[in-house]
Order: C-alpha cells, then structure tokens, then sequence
C-alpha cells in the first residue's frame, strides 16, 4: 500500500511538472510577440546555468535575425 501512494505521490508530481512547463509552440509563439512578428526559424532547448530555457531565432520583418531566450518553467522571454 505505501508503494502505491508513494507511485501515485510521484505520478502527480510528473504530471504537474509537464503541465507547468512551457511547450516548444509557447516559446515559438511568445518570442513572436516579444519581436512584434516575423518568421521562426529555429527552436532549442539549452541550458543557462542550470535553468532550460527556449532558445527561439526569428527573422524579423526588416530581415534581421534575433535569439529570444524563453524561460521554460516561466514562459518569460528575453
């Protein structure tokens, strides 16, 4: 029986987790915002420090390349 709250315990806390973290179309759509538009042309997960984050490259409108850093958990864009 404790095997049994304890897998279920750990299930929620999987679900939660996946649930909470932000999906590579979010990061995609959030750094459009973040450039007011253009084309994505690349996105990846990497490390900053220990935190993984959504590397996001957009070509603007003006032809110009940018790297949007999405924070997964957060969705906060830089």
């Amino acid at each position: 029986m404790k095997t049994l709250k304890m897998l279920l315990v750990l299930t929620s806390l999987i679900a939660v987790t996946a649930m909470a973290a932000v999906s590579r179309d979010d990061a995609a759509n959030i750094a459009l915002k973040a450039v007011e538009g253009g084309r994505v042309l690349s996105v990846d997960k990497v490390l900053e420090g220990n935190k993984p984050v959504w590397r996001v490259k957009i070509v603007t409108s003006k032809g110009d390349v940018r790297a949007v850093f999405v924070d997964e958990a957060t969705g906060a864009a830089r």
